[in-house]
């Protein structure tokens, strides 16, 4: 076999590899996604997936007829050895053709339109529960701020609501509003993406029927770090709800008699500008422009869900946010090693 048989033959499997691979290992990976729509776990999501399988159905028939039809001309009308040289008789329009191609697609595009219409009508303009969760949602460069205020709660980053059912429906309506630039709020699995906007409150509901971690991202480019401005939604049972909200509701911890390094270390936080910028409740800490840290513990994550939340990250973090997250606004605090011991100890005790 020559060189260029060889190299032929390579490109040929190559060819078939792409068409017939590619599309199975991504499919395989959007299938084990997190923020897979195609999984949807909450009435707003199911309600656009059955759209978008609407919409694809529509487009794959539409391509299907096209191709085919285009196939078959090829065939068909292909030149053969025994064709004159005589161009072939001209068709110089149809009447029922241009009318087919252009009333069926305007039926089309109609129905999809009301189709469409319905949706934002079903998820947007529907009755709001009186017993309803409401959770106020405020986007910062590079992270999101959680308020609750029926129960008094603060919270960053980690949003957590409860499961919603048949039996006991309870969904949660986000009213979402940004502090600084424009953001937008997306979590493929529970709704459509809304654009979180300074100066204006757009509202959105989510209803996740089972319990689970399910996890989105900012959508709107906000600046350097947009891509790490991640967003957790917990979906926890009642039970497990209420367990969360009696433990937040509790003040930041102030007894550390037992651990002298974590007494010493609330001691240079409180000395520091940390408490220019964040909340420790029960404290002189009331900063408004960082995330509440007052059950900072409590939560998986730091950075927005960029970093897990471990003493060693955390310390990290402390040193030099930029480090582990470059562009983002919190400072380095320049503090010797003893004092970020200390300050580690301390934040990792508020639960």
């Amino acid at each position: 076999m020559t060189g260029c048989s060889k190299v032929r033959l390579d490109s040929g499997r190559a060819f078939w590899v792409a068409v017939f691979c590619v599309p199975l290992f991504a499919s395989t990976a959007i299938a084990q996604s997190p923020t897979n729509i195609f999984t949807p776990a909450a009435t707003p999501a199911h309600s656009i997936f059955d759209l978008s399988m609407l919409v694809l159905s529509v487009t794959l028939a539409i391509f299907l007829i096209v191709a085919g039809l285009l196939l078959c001309a090829l065939i068909r009308y292909r030149h053969r050895p025994e064709d004159s040289h005589r161009e072939p008789a001209q068709i110089y329009g149809s009447n029922q053709i241009e009318l087919s191609w252009t009333v069926i697609p305007i039926l089309i595009v109609v129905m999809l339109f009301l189709t469409t219409a319905r949706v934002i009508i079903g998820t947007q303009a529907i009755p709001k529960p009186e017993d309803a969760m409401d959770v106020t949602v405020i986007g910062h460069q590079f992270w999101w701020e959680y308020r609750y205020p029926k129960l008094g709660i603060v919270t960053a980053n980690e949003l957590h609501i409860p499961v919603s059912d048949a039996a006991n429906s309870n969904p949660t309506y986000l009213n979402m509003s940004s502090a600084d630039v424009a953001h937008s709020f997306w979590v493929p699995r529970l709704a459509g993406k809304t654009d979180v906007i300074p100066n204006r409150v757009n509202t959105m509901w989510i209803d996740p029927q089972q319990p689970g971690l399910y996890v989105g991202q900012c959508a709107q480019y906000c600046g350097m770090q947009h891509a790490k401005m991640l967003i957790r939604v917990y979906a926890q049972s009642p039970t497990d709800f209420v367990a969360w909200v009696s433990q937040q509701k509790q003040p930041g911890r102030q007894d550390f008699a037992g651990n002298p390094v974590a007494a010493e270390g609330q001691a240079v936080f409180m000395h520091n500008a940390c408490i220019n910028c964040h909340t420790i409740s029960g404290t002189v800490a009331t900063g408004r422009f960082g995330p509440d840290l007052t059950h900072l513990a409590s939560r998986d994550t730091i950075g927005s869900g960029a970093i897990q939340n471990s003493p060693e990250n955390l310390r990290k973090w402390i040193d030099d946010p930029n480090s582990m997250k470059p562009g983002c606004l919190m400072p380095a605090m320049h503090l010797n090693d003893h004092d970020l011991d200390a300050i580690t100890a301390y934040l990792t005790q508020l639960h």
